[in-house]
């Protein structure tokens, strides 16, 4: 027998090496086509079986949603809208448009704007207001929405491409609508492509101020961090936040995580209590002081703080950014931080029990991760069955994260009440929450009051995460939609 030679044993394994990377990219296109369905009815895809397995009815597509043998009286997200009323109005004109940006560290980036900003305008309204924005887009191709993180309001405002709305293309214009009924800390930014269109400046601030304040302060600040095309941003700025805050004064501090990932925060200089989760206060918050605490990416932490006498408070942000609160000397640096924990502060509210609840149905949700797709129950994107509900059930939610990173998991339209963690209940002050950020290895459940009709979207806010595929639907039955998710359409709402 002939030895083979060593250019026919480098041929075989290049041939080798050639077919596993063509494997490869073959299983990474086929993944990821999921992200890019060709005509996709997010209204539709229950009616072939839920998350329970059972089947919901024949179907029918039509030019105005979908017809189900169970759903007689269907009606469309886009007519659900908040009634007419005497509220005072708040009118704000968003126009987005691309522009060149210079930054404050001297690098010069291809952003997307509202109204010229990154982060957008501060839009600040009052508890009951009827807010009103006039959306424009200039010359941005692929089409915009504004999407109102946090907030409850009717599905035909929620701002989701291809699900509540076409996307708003160059030289065209979209109203949204809707009263401001839960004062706190909120953002806005962009559902479509939102993993691309966040990243390159399409966020801002939202703010609720309440009727009656539940806390006292003499003034308020919000921090929002960001990452703009690679660059760590707080409050538009690379060199972090300078606020002018006076000895003795108790501060309100809003902090929001715009970005990808967890932030760890720390407070140096002042003991402090976190008064508020995702816009939501908390019930007899303990004083902190020497704790460090995590901001999963779409929440909000609201921090009440006294200036000192003398110096100034720092607030360090894992990812190097920083804040500095009042004048004078910085505190002594310190590393002493021990790690925060929501399940047991603060006190029980005998306004929210939980004990007694009873479920009409339970859902478990396991993020994951599949080769190149972020997974929930080992699907992608609409290849998740949607969880379908009727007005008024009460629904537990387990989510369990079993890997590919923090899963901060979003559902839109609803606040949900968090019971357990890795089958603890929680023993401090009841936590309501829109965003939860979920950790390799944990679970929890959480309370859902089926209260708002519509077609919802649930999706990890690592939007690279639902781009990936971790992003499904929370759809109330007999709600139909005009509108299509995919390349035909263009309507791609967590690419």
């Amino acid at each position: 027998m002939r030895r083979m030679t060593w250019k026919g044993k480098a041929g075989i394994a290049g041939l080798g090496m050639a077919i596993l990377l063509g494997a490869v990219i073959g299983t990474y296109f086929w993944q990821m086509r999921m992200q890019k369905p060709f005509d996709v009815n997010m209204a539709a895809m229950h009616h072939t079986g839920g998350m329970d397995g059972h089947e919901h009815g024949m179907h029918e597509h039509g030019e105005h949603g979908v017809r189900t043998a169970d759903s007689q009286a269907s009606r469309s997200c886009e007519a659900i809208m908040a009634k007419a009323g005497k509220e005072p109005v708040r009118e704000v004109q968003l126009t987005v448009a691309q522009q060149e940006t210079k930054l404050d560290n001297g690098q010069t980036k291809q952003t997307w704007t509202f109204n010229g900003l990154t982060p957008g305008p501060e839009i600040r309204v009052t508890e009951g207001d009827r807010v009103r924005i006039v959306l424009k887009n200039a010359d941005i191709k692929e089409g915009v929405t504004v999407h109102w993180h946090g907030i409850v309001l009717p599905c035909s405002q929620d701002g989701v491409a291809g699900v509540t709305q076409e996307a708003v293309k160059p030289g065209e214009r979209f109203t949204y609508e809707f009263i401001a009924n839960h004062p706190g800390t909120y953002w806005y930014h962009s559902h479509q492509a939102s993993s691309v269109q966040v990243e390159k400046g399409l966020l801002g601030k939202l703010i609720i101020e309440p009727l009656t304040n539940g806390f006292d302060y003499d003034q308020e600040e919000t921090i929002l961090i960001q990452q703009l095309n690679g660059t760590m941003l707080m409050n538009g700025s690379t060199k972090g936040a300078n606020i002018e805050a006076s000895p003795g004064q108790m501060v309100r501090l809003r902090m929001i995580n715009a970005a990808n990932e967890t932030e760890t925060i720390r407070v140096n200089g002042a003991a402090y209590r976190i008064i508020a989760m995702d816009g939501h206060d908390l019930h007899e918050p303990e004083m902190l002081e020497n704790y460090q605490f995590q901001v999963a990416a779409g929440q909000r932490y609201d921090l009440l703080l006294q200036m000192p006498r003398q110096g100034k408070v720092i607030v360090e942000s894992g990812s190097g950014l920083r804040a500095a609160l009042g004048s004078g000397s910085e505190p002594q640096p310190r590393s002493d931080y021990t790690l925060f924990s929501w399940t047991d502060y603060g006190t029980p509210d005998p306004r929210a029990p939980v004990e007694n609840l009873t479920f009409d149905q339970s859902q478990t949700l396991e993020l994951g991760q599949t080769l190149f797709i972020k997974s929930i129950n080992g699907k992608s994107f609409h290849e998740i069955p949607s969880i379908v509900v009727k007005e008024g059930q009460r629904v537990k939610l387990a989510i369990a994260n079993n890997g590919g990173g923090d899963h901060p998991f979003h559902l839109h339209g609803h606040i949900f009440q968090v019971l357990s963690r890795n089958g603890q209940p929680l023993s401090g002050s009841p936590v309501f929450l829109d965003t939860l950020a979920t950790q390799e290895g944990e679970t929890y459940e959480v309370y859902v009051k089926a209260d708002n009709p519509g077609l919802w979207m649930m999706h990890c806010h690592n939007l690279m995460h639902a781009s990936m595929g971790m992003s499904m639907m929370f759809n109330y039955e007999g709600v139909s939609t005009p509108y299509r998710v995919g390349t035909k359409s263009g309507n791609l709402p967590d690419l």
